[in-house]
Parts: C-alpha cells; sequence; structure tokens
C-alpha cells in the first residue's frame, strides 16, 4: 500500500478546467487507485512518499504506435511490424510478435508514457489487430490492458508503395481489397448465422473471415490509417457502407476538413508530427493540427507512431501542439484520456480517479517542457526504477 500526500493532481477530466487541479492525497493499494482527497489518513503498515512542492499527472497514453514490433533494432530481424507476403491479413495479432525486452518500452516508461496502442503498420490494406498494454513487464500476456482494441487498415501512399508490383498500384485497388474482405466475411457471418447449431451447415472455417468478425458486431473499430482529406472520406465512405466503428489515424490533413471531421464524430489520433514531410502526402503536415482540430469540437489523440517518432518524445509532441495553438487542456487530454477512450480503455487508464489503474507521473514542473525531468513513474503502483534522475 502506497500513499503520495501533498501533489498538486493534474486528473485529465472533470466538465471545468478548475476542478482538474487541486492539492490532494492518492492512495494506492492493490496496483489501484483505492482514495483521492485531501489529508487521507494513512492506514498502518503504508509506505508514504511526500510530494510537497510537485505535480501528479495520469500516466501518458500512445493511441497509436509500433513498440515492441518495430522498436530500436536494426535489420531484418528486428521488424515484425509488417506482412509482405500477403496485402490482405485481418488474422495477424500483435501480441504474437511483441518482443517485451524491446528497449523503445523502457524508454517510454521513463517518460511517463505508462500505456501504448501498438500492432500492424501500414503496408496493408487490412494489417491484423492491435492491442493496449503497459510499458513494463517481461511477458506481453501480463502487460495487456485489451486484445484487440481494433483492426488495423491502410489507405494511401502505403499500401501503393509497399504492394505495387504485387496487385496494389492504386488507391482504388486498396479500397476495394478492404471491401471484398469485408463482404466476404459479411457473408461468412449470415452463413454462421443461418447455421445456428447445425455443424453440418456452418460454412467452411476461414480464418480471415473468423478474424474481420469483431469488426462486423461492433466489439472493436476498424483502425484507419489515412493522412490524405480524400483517404480520410475514403476511409469513413467504407465504414458507413458496411455500419462499421472506426477510428481515424494520422488525419495530417485534418485541420483542412476540420468541419466534416466534426461531423463525423469519430475517435482522431494525430500523428507522428515531429519530422520533415518525407512523402507526398505529408505536404500539409503542420502542429496546428491538433489544436485546430480539438478547436473545431472533435476527440483528438496526439501519437507518436514510434519508432517514427521514438516514443519518450510523446509529452514533447504536445508541448509542440500546445506552442501551435493548443490550449493546455486539451494538450493534456491528447495524451492521457482522449487516447483512452480512443482505444477503448478509459476504464483503467488516462486519468487520475478512484479505481483506475495506479499509473502515475511525478514532476517538479509542466510535464511538456523540454526542461522538464521526471521524478518518478509508477505503472499498477510500482515505481518504474530504471528511469532517468535528478531534478528539473
Amino acid at each position: 500500500m502506497l500513499c503520495i500526500k501533498n501533489g498538486t493532481l493534474h486528473t485529465a477530466v472533470g466538465p471545468e478546467a478548475k476542478i482538474r487541479v487541486f492539492a490532494a492525497d492518492i492512495l494506492i493499494e492493490d496496483d489501484k487507485i483505492r482514495r483521492i482527497g485531501p489529508e487521507l489518513a494513512v492506514p498502518e503498515g503504508c509506505q508514504v512518499i511526500d510530494a510537497a512542492g510537485l505535480q501528479i499527472y495520469p500516466g501518458f497514453v500512445d493511441a497509436h504506435c509500433h513498440v515492441g514490433l518495430d522498436g530500436t533494432a536494426i535489420g531484418y530481424e528486428g521488424k515484425d511490424y509488417n506482412e509482405y507476403n500477403d496485402p490482405v491479413t485481418p488474422q495477424l495479432r500483435a501480441q504474437d510478435g511483441i518482443n517485451p525486452m524491446d528497449p523503445s518500452l523502457m524508454e517510454a516508461a521513463r517518460a511517463g508514457v505508462t500505456c501504448i496502442g501498438t500492432g500492424p503498420g501500414s503496408s496493408n490494406p487490412i494489417g491484423g489487430t492491435f492491442i493496449a498494454m503497459k510499458t513494463v513487464g517481461k511477458r506481453v500476456d501480463d502487460m495487456i490492458v485489451k486484445a484487440p482494441v481494433a483492426m488495423k487498415c491502410a489507405f494511401g501512399e502505403n499500401p501503393k508503395r509497399c504492394y505495387r508490383e504485387h496487385g496494389v498500384s492504386s488507391r482504388m485497388t486498396n479500397a476495394a481489397l478492404i471491401r471484398e474482405a469485408l463482404s466476404k466475411a459479411l457473408m461468412y457471418q449470415q452463413k454462421k448465422e443461418a447455421a445456428g447449431d447445425d455443424i453440418s451447415k456452418q460454412p467452411a472455417y476461414d480464418m480471415k473471415c473468423e478474424a474481420l468478425l469483431p469488426v462486423l458486431k461492433h466489439q472493436i473499430p476498424l483502425k484507419a490509417h489515412a493522412h490524405q482529406a480524400n483517404d480520410l472520406f475514403t476511409a469513413l465512405r467504407i465504414a458507413r457502407e458496411f455500419g462499421l466503428d472506426i477510428t481515424l489515424e494520422h488525419v495530417t490533413e485534418g485541420h483542412l476538413i476540420a468541419e466534416e471531421l466534426r461531423e463525423e464524430n469519430v475517435p482522431l489520433a494525430v500523428g507522428p508530427t515531429l519530422g520533415t514531410a518525407t512523402k507526398f502526402e505529408l505536404q500539409h503536415k503542420t502542429w496546428a493540427t491538433p489544436g485546430i482540430l480539438a478547436n473545431a469540437g472533435c476527440s483528438v489523440s496526439i501519437i507518436t507512431d514510434a519508432p517514427v517518432i521514438p516514443i519518450q518524445y510523446l509529452p514533447l509532441c504536445a508541448g509542440m501542439a500546445r506552442k501551435a495553438g493548443m490550449s493546455d487542456d486539451d494538450a493534456l487530454a491528447a495524451v492521457t484520456i482522449n487516447p483512452a477512450r480512443h482505444l477503448g480503455i478509459a476504464d483503467r487508464v488516462g486519468s487520475l480517479e478512484e479505481g483506475k489503474d495506479a499509473d502515475l507521473i511525478l514532476t517538479g514542473s509542466d510535464p511538456f517542457s523540454v526542461e522538464t525531468q521526471i521524478r518518478a513513474v509508477y505503472i499498477n503502483g510500482q515505481e518504474v526504477k530504471d528511469r532517468v534522475g535528478g531534478g528539473d
């Protein structure tokens, strides 16, 4: 049992900013936040940490990366995030390729990134399922918060580039392959439902169709990689045709269609923005995008797409978005509660609330400033020991 006393809490939730920040104690027991309040009584035998003068934040959440599948390892053996032998692979599962010993995970934890959404890359029109997981542990099964959280699909340049010699050389073909896979899965579902308990009438087992059934049943959304405005609209068009839930990932040109995206009312994961425009569809990339979308009323998460941006720079990305016009509250929400909601795990992480996982960060000042050093990081109530030390 642990009691952190006298800190200034930034809860990341609440109807008004004034109730998001207040002085209080946090009582942690069995990896959960049990109580939050002023001057809490300390149970006998409880470890006490005096956080006077420190700021306490929820652990940061990155809704879209490939850490564990494509980390710091160099060469073919370190890359497990894309399957290049088949463009349509919904049956692939992130947890079967993740390496918990990837140094990027500890780099994330040191920086206060305590939970991530990670999974297949964007070479495939349909790539497989993402999971949500903590950034410390030895065995991926013990690190998972939720699996699966989404089915990855991709639009635009990446599938065209990766499969141009193998049947995908245009956006039209890419969209057609996604529609074909969803149509087959829908027919497969209908046959299974019509057969009922009569095994003799069940369709032949199809692993790809089985993998897409949770999407058709609204158990998980499509997680659509799309940078350009036209690709964002194509992703939405397909989702509406099949009546599916969807999240939009990258959204580089989102600021150009902010009102349309607000009307669509789907979660948006914006980034990676740190770096140059390395391909045509990134020509309108700007740090202003997250703030413009948030101001329009959209639900915005800021992402690193790590290793595209090293995952430890997620707080820096929030700071850069804030510098470009995003409000303090929206910037904090974009790396805490919004990505938690984006991944469907807001009941566990993303804010400082009683009953949630004890994932939190202690700093001496603003965590989005390059001058700030993190004093301590807790994941599931346990301090991350391998961390960068020092004061602010």
